[in-house]
């Protein structure tokens, strides 16, 4: 992992951007990371084989009148969801109707965080996710939409980097119910943003015109205000790069070309959207020119919450399922839960989202707290969620057999109870992949992790460095070497009697301290061992991730235990731990005990071609079209599909 030292080293040519080498996109990705730690970090500190248990305990406590505010809210939107929302009939329609979203609007749905000031609610982050689970146990659809247009949509980026003018004529907009939308993802363009080529052209009147096609644009079709992130070129009196705008979703020359249809999630309104000469006043530019990734990635640290706060709702959903009809169900003579197999399904179940809703949490008491940097811990809540969540679902399935995998719709026209488990499966599969997949998580957090060591030794695996940033950066290492690695021998879980003030979770502190101390030592080993070329093995960096999450989550799980005072608590958070130090163990000896080399090999041969025989005997999947749509600039040859809400009173 390299650092970039030089904003002119990030700068990327104009042209044709499939061109791009890896070395420039990382390069754009590093400048446009929050390189300054100026807060505390738990998560940062656990890399390093720090144990900082007093930045978590006690969690930061919320403000009491504000709670009861959201209390209020929450009870509201919870009788709207029961009385007012079908969620199946929004599977079957796909399509969320508008009586629901003017109905949304009308609680103050759309504004739940933006400022009072502003006629939001200004929920915390904690109250907001608590509304996106209740919210997502009738409709994923609707949690889903909700998340989009607060998280990363208009709202957050004006929070954190909007002037006093955008935010006094957009949010008052978007409190009253409008919908906002975050377009970033281009037909080719993922997670690699250094190739996006949406443009947004300076004009001589002084705004700017944006051309360009943007995929998967999640509350496309409904959105009235746009987040748009394009490429401006460079010229004279513009810095130029990639930058964020506000833009009105009903101006001259967008086209919402197609709204998107996926496995799950089948009210979601997302769309393909086209931008010809658009013309975008300044006064919309968020930040400066050459910002908005950064935008982006600032958004996402908190922004990311909102993932796992739905998974945390569908594991609350699942464990209630489970638990009533594995005491149902009766299989041999024994209802099911009590046969072995199915016993760990649940205990599997009641564990894990126990320390997922811990983790979740405490993150976002972190959040509401201003004097903590969660650009870590939001992104490990966000992975961890989204992939044991994913599991908790898959377990469900097989609990409930053919009943999991048939319909609701079916298992209700025989007079059973429709039990939509087979849906929240094709619902939480995309969370793996929403905001950051699994693999681009791993390597977001391990570059975080790692950041201490690229700080001062960065120069010396670097292979561009000159011999005299080599030198500067040996010295610098020593030093710092010198005092870190003595840290990593002894620690404070070696004591028998430590953290005693946690009771029976104190083995698990003790573990997690001690564990925090081995992953650091074998991040460093790792360092050594590969230097520059440490990048490249991912599968090591993805379980370094995994292993601080884990440790992560277990801390969380005795925080919230002891602060709750609850003997069920304590229960859950032991067997959680359990849980969760069985996978740790199992990762350490992964670390060094793998197919890596091998896998990566034979994928090679794979995509060479060599071993297609093994393909024959089956009819292949089609060849026609391109893997990746192609797009030309110029005006929309297709029909607009965009839909706007009918303002129909839902009273």
């Amino acid at each position: 992992m390299t650092t970039t030292r030089s904003r002119t080293d990030a700068n990327v040519p104009d042209g044709d951007r499939s061109q791009i080498s890896e070395r420039q996109a990382r390069q754009v990705a590093e400048a446009a990371r929050e390189k300054e730690w100026r807060k505390p970090s738990f998560g940062k500190e656990l890399f390093l084989g720090r144990f900082l248990l007093d930045l978590i305990n006690p969690p930061p406590q919320p403000d009491t009148e504000r709670t009861a505010a959201a209390e209020e809210f929450l009870a509201r939107l919870d009788e709207f969801m029961v009385n007012k929302v079908d969620g199946a009939q929004i599977e079957r329609d796909a399509r969320i109707p508008d009586e629901a979203l003017v109905g949304l609007g009308e609680l103050g749905a759309f504004g739940m965080k933006i400022d009072s000031r502003y006629g939001g609610l200004g929920l915390s982050n904690w109250d907001y996710c608590r509304a996106l689970m209740l919210a997502g146990s009738v409709s994923p659809a609707i949690s889903a939409l909700l998340s989009a247009h607060q998280s990363i949509g208009v709202p957050q980026p004006l929070k954190l980097f909007g002037t006093d003018e955008q935010k006094q004529k957009f949010l008052p907009r978007l409190a009253g119910g409008e919908v906002s939308a975050f377009l970033l993802t281009e037909p080719d363009v993922g997670s690699d943003p250094a190739r996006l080529s949406t443009v947004a052209t300076p004009t001589p009147e002084g705004d700017y015109l944006l051309n360009g096609v943007k995929l998967w644009a999640t509350n496309g079709t409904l959105a009235t205000l746009l987040v748009v992130m394009a490429q401006v070129p460079p010229s004279e009196g513009h810095r130029g790069g990639i930058t964020a705008f506000v833009v009105e979703g009903d101006s001259p020359g967008i086209t919402v070309e197609r709204r998107n249809a996926f496995m799950g999630l089948r009210g979601l309104e997302n769309s393909v959207t086209r931008f010809h000469d658009v013309r975008v006043p300044a006064a919309n530019l968020i930040g400066r020119e050459g910002q908005g990734l950064k935008i982006a990635l600032t958004t996402l640290n908190a922004g990311r919450l909102s993932l796992p706060a739905m998974c945390v709702g569908t594991a609350k959903w699942c464990l209630g399922v489970a638990r009533e009809w594995a005491g149902e169900r009766v299989q041999w003579g024994l209802p099911v839960g009590r046969h072995e197999a199915v016993a760990k399904k649940i205990a599997f179940i009641a564990g894990s989202t126990y320390g997922m809703e811990a983790m979740l949490e405490l993150s976002c008491r972190l959040a509401d707290d201003d004097r903590n940097d969660i650009r870590i811990e939001a992104a490990l809540a966000k992975l961890y969620a989204s992939e044991l969540g994913w599991q908790i679902v898959d377990e469900l399935i097989q609990i409930r057999g053919g009943r999991g995998y048939e319909t609701a719709d079916s298992l209700a026209a025989r007079g059973e109870r429709p039990i939509a488990a087979e849906q929240l499966l094709r619902d939480m599969r995309i969370n793996r992949i929403f905001e950051g997949s699994t693999e681009i998580m791993h390597l977001f957090i391990a570059r975080e992790a790692v950041d201490a060591h690229l700080s001062v030794a960065g120069d010396i695996i670097d292979p561009e460095a000159a011999l005299g940033r080599k030198a500067k950066a040996a010295a610098r290492a020593g030093g710092f070497y010198a005092k870190w690695l003595p840290t990593l021998v002894v620690g404070r879980g070696m004591a028998p009697a430590a953290y005693s003030e946690f009771g029976p979770l104190a083995r698990h502190l003790r573990q997690v301290e001690r564990a925090s101390r081995k992953l650091a030592r074998e991040t460093f080993y790792a360092m050594a061992r590969w230097q520059g070329k440490m990048e490249r093995k991912q599968a090591f960096l993805g379980r370094i991730v995994d292993i601080g999450a884990e440790l992560y989550a277990m801390s969380a799980a005795c925080v919230k235990a002891k602060a709750s005072g609850r003997a069920e608590e304590r229960e859950l958070a032991d067997l959680f731990c359990q849980q969760a130090y069985g996978r740790v163990e199992r990762l350490f000896t992964e670390l060094w005990e793998n197919t890596d080399d091998v896998d990566a090999a034979a994928a090679k041969r794979v995509i060479a071609g060599r071993y297609t025989s093994v393909e024959s005997g089956i009819v292949p999947p089609p060849e026609d079209g391109d893997w990746v749509s192609r797009w030309e600039p110029g005006a929309s040859e297709v029909p607009d599909v965009r839909r706007r809400i009918s303002r129909v009173a839902t009273s």
